[in-house]
């Protein structure tokens, strides 16, 4: 959804030139991050910015994305155990719930806590401040969160608020990206059941 809207903003903003492919795309938001990309790299002036917000809010407002198939399976049994569960993206906060809630019939397990785009640039990631307001609202201690992200922001969010990290390996396999994942986390999840299997056990 995300890596479409970018190449519709790009079609608007840069039109002529050649958008980057999927795999670079990825490896974009690995680093320099989505801002660093956008402001740094193609040069993006704030006008251009709000229009390219504007556009990935009409992608995310009418695309509905599947999950992988037995993630929410391993979130519910996850929660049945007395797992607390805390989202946090660069998606928008309301985006996200609607798509858990239009999950699984809408029977699917929920998020404890959501943490979104709007939160601004001081406090979404790779800011430090969702995951230590999940360890104050949840009460918890830093050393019961796992931090499970497919990029280095959210490695970079879990090492600045004193947590551990962990790889989702799934949703794409470029060298450069799982080279340093690998070097960064405790654990690397190649599939959904990896990441199931150690959760759950």
């Amino acid at each position: 959804m995300h890596y479409p809207a970018h190449v519709r903003s790009m079609e608007v903003l840069r039109p002529g030139s050649t958008p980057i492919d999927l795999d670079t795309w990825f490896a974009k938001n690995c680093d320099p991050g989505i801002m660093g990309f956008l402001v740094e790299e193609l040069g993006l002036t704030p006008d251009e910015l709000a229009l390219e917000h504007d556009i990935w809010r009409t992608f995310t407002a009418r695309e509905t994305p599947h999950f992988y198939p037995g993630f929410l399976e391993a979130l519910a049994a996850y929660k049945a155990e007395g797992g607390r569960v805390a989202v946090v993206s660069h998606s928008e906060s309301h985006v996200i719930e609607a798509h858990y809630r239009a999950a699984d019939g809408g029977h699917g397990p929920m998020p404890d806590l959501v943490f979104g785009w709007e939160l601004g640039s001081d406090r979404r990631k790779p800011s430090p401040y969702p995951v230590i307001e999940t360890v104050r609202r949840l009460g918890l201690e830093p050393r019961d969160v796992l931090v499970v992200d497919d990029l280095k922001p959210g490695v970079v969010m879990a090492q600045a608020a004193g947590v551990d990290a962990a790889a989702a390996g799934w949703a794409h396999d470029i060298p450069s990206i799982r080279a340093f994942m690998t070097n960064s986390c405790v654990a690397y999840f190649a599939t959904v059941p990896d990441f199931a299997e150690f959760i759950l056990h």
